[in-house]
């Protein structure tokens, strides 16, 4: 095997040096196919070599702890896409020799051939051999004109087509074994970066995904015709919203014997110069910037330290607009009152428009309500808010966006 592989090898080495723009458009299309069905082909035997070693226990014997552990160090994979192809490759090996068969002859692919043999040993399970055997070729089929999702949603009905006498209950042992994977597959890995950023991965199961999705979708829309962020970065200040919201409805558990907060600390001279950067209680630092806008938010505890570097203002709670004031704030704007934005007000922090380091007051007559994004973008654009004649807010373009610089007002939450 070894040196047929070589050869596969070198095969392929002339194939990756050849010009695909030579091809005519039929020959390119075909070389894909090929390649395609090479890959899977491959896959058949790269699992048939996995269960052998997992078989003789050679990991175990050059000292891993498992067979998916020395697969991460061998092949450069991750432990959960190891630990994967070690489940498939004792699937193949111990199930239905009809799914190694369809891998290895191009049929089907790695992804639906982990569908088919989760859903053929659900079939055995519940209906026995002979469906199972079935339920194979009917599964191949689709697989030629279905995607893995597409292929994992029809096969939940599976025993409608190989036994249907027992269908419904056997759907629900799918559904179950399904759950059951789903809760078996669940991790959320958060990684810190070198510049205090942090790279979120996982897989949820499927009721946390619907509550992620309840909980950002609505806020990941596009927040007025002035939104420029692309999908991603709406997703991730959806995200940070909802984070916010949970810290204000002050329920969340304590931790180390204190409300869940953020504390952020700056020196007060530079605050009100607005020179002045902030560290948080992680040890990371914040631009001039984020500091001012992050000390309009009830959520964070600011903590103000004089030139001696001696506390002056842990969280001055007068300074903040919260209880009867953010009622009367809410009931006046109604919701962000940037002009175009429709977020309701739990979504949204109290900003002072003259800000409170600047000598501002805490009261109705200097507050508005701001969504996370436009506050965000008030805090680093050139619009201006104000009150109107009205005691209303009125936002004033940059003159390069409006010469005329007429104000601008939110209608999304108007009384009819």
């Amino acid at each position: 095997m070894v040196e047929e592989l070589a050869q596969a090898d070198d095969a392929v080495a002339a194939c990756v040096d050849d010009a695909a723009w030579a091809l005519t458009e039929h020959e390119l299309i075909a070389a894909l196919d090929a390649a395609h069905r090479l890959e899977q082909r491959l896959a058949a035997v790269k699992l048939a070599l996995v269960r052998e070693v997992d078989g003789r226990g050679t990991a175990v014997a050059q000292g891993a702890s498992s067979t998916a552990v020395w697969l991460r160090e061998r092949l450069r994979l991750t432990v959960p896409a190891a630990r994967r192809l070690v489940d498939l490759a004792a699937a193949l090996d111990t199930g239905n020799p009809g799914i190694r068969q369809a891998l290895a002859d191009g049929h089907i692919t790695l992804d639906q051939a982990r569908v088919i043999a989760d859903t053929v040993t659900t079939v055995h399970t519940s209906a026995g051999a002979q469906a199972a055997d079935k339920a194979v070729g009917v599964l191949v089929d689709w697989a030629g004109q279905f995607d893995p999702t597409l292929l994992r949603k029809l096969s939940t009905r599976i025993l409608d087509h190989v036994a249907p006498d027992i269908a419904d209950a056997a759907a629900r042992a799918a559904l179950d074994a399904e759950a059951a994977r789903a809760t078996r597959d669940r991790h959320l890995t958060i990684s810190e970066q070198t510049d205090g950023r942090l790279r979120l991965t996982g897989t949820l199961d499927v009721e946390a995904a619907a509550l992620l999705r309840a909980a950002i979708d609505p806020l990941s829309a596009p927040a007025g015709p002035d939104d420029q962020r692309c999908a991603g970065q709406r997703r991730h200040d959806a995200l940070a919203d909802v984070c916010r919201l949970a810290l204000r409805t002050g329920e969340l558990p304590d931790h180390g014997g204190d409300p869940a907060q953020v504390v952020v600390t700056t020196s007060y001279d530079g605050l009100t110069r607005q020179l002045s950067a902030g560290v948080l209680d992680l040890g990371l630092h914040l631009t001039p910037e984020t500091v001012r806008r992050l000390a309009c938010d009830a959520a964070i505890l600011p903590a103000v330290l004089n030139s001696t570097g001696q506390p002056l203002d842990l969280g001055r709670q007068r300074r903040l607009i919260t209880g009867p004031l953010r009622r009367a704030l809410v009931l006046r704007d109604r919701g962000c009152a940037f002009p175009g934005c429709d977020r309701p007000p739990r979504w949204c922090d109290a900003h002072h428009i003259h800000h409170w380091a600047d000598g501002g007051p805490t009261n109705l007559n200097n507050a508005v309500l701001l969504c996370g994004h436009h506050h965000r973008h008030l805090h680093h654009n050139d619009w201006t808010v104000r009150l109107g004649d009205d005691n209303h807010p009125e936002f004033v373009p940059p003159a390069w966006l409006d010469p005329d610089q007429l104000p601008r007002r939110n209608h999304y939450h108007q009384r009819t």
